[in-house]
């Protein structure tokens, strides 16, 4: 874990989901080999040449971005020429996260004292559907109603948009709202230019520090 910005007060907190909310390796590969291999499907392109590709791209962006993350949506629309519209509606269809996550009774407990505290939301690079399937599987869909997926703003993080929004809905402003996620480039960077609070997760458990990491905090 990594403290980026605690802010003074904090009202609202923005949670990422996939690999913040829960920490499976085989699921969060699965998110990206799903779309590669439909892809490989539909033009009749083997799938390892695709992964090859969208690993190239991403890294030879990355040298030229800085070290910086480029999404797989945003890589599939440059590379492939793929839209977010499309993007969105394959991972509608494509994700079964029922099928690899589990209830996480800590998490559960860790949300409920949270949610005594503060507004919490969600903001992923997924649509709701499969997102509010995720959090149904990890047992917390009741305790955090509230997601904006890529199909609410229709841009992926990193993007103001979804993170701004998710202050309005929740009546704060961005000074008194706190991310957390796993990506400092996709999850946190740019919350942290809109001069919001930034946690950097490894995984889970290091969600269930926040009570006590946030116990000092108004």
């Amino acid at each position: 874990m990594k403290i980026h910005r605690l802010p003074s007060h904090i009202r609202t907190i923005i949670f990422d989901i996939d690999s913040t909310l829960y920490t499976n390796d085989t699921y969060a590969r699965e998110l990206i080999q799903a779309q590669l291999r439909h892809y490989a499907q539909l033009t009749n392109q083997p799938y390892p040449e695709i992964k090859q590709k969208v690993e190239n791209y991403q890294k030879e962006w990355s040298k030229q971005h800085g070290g910086k993350i480029l999404t797989l949506a945003n890589t599939m629309l440059q590379l492939f020429g793929i839209s977010i519209e499309t993007s969105i509606d394959w991972r509608r269809t494509l994700f079964t996260p029922e099928a690899f996550l589990s209830k996480d009774d800590c998490l559960i407990k860790t949300v409920q004292t949270l949610r005594k505290r503060y507004q919490l939301i969600c903001v992923t690079n997924n649509p709701v559907l499969p997102a509010t399937k995720t959090l149904k599987a990890i047992g917390i869909d009741h305790l955090i109603p509230t997601v904006i997926g890529i199909d609410v703003c229709h841009v992926s993080k990193p993007a103001p948009e979804p993170f701004l929004l998710a202050a309005e809905k929740t009546g704060a402003q961005p000074e008194e709202c706190l991310s957390v996620g796993d990506r400092y480039d996709v999850d946190l960077a740019l919350p942290l230019a809109l001069g919001m609070g930034a946690i950097e997760v490894t995984g889970v458990k290091d969600v269930y520090m926040l009570p006590d990491i946030l116990s000092g905090t108004r």
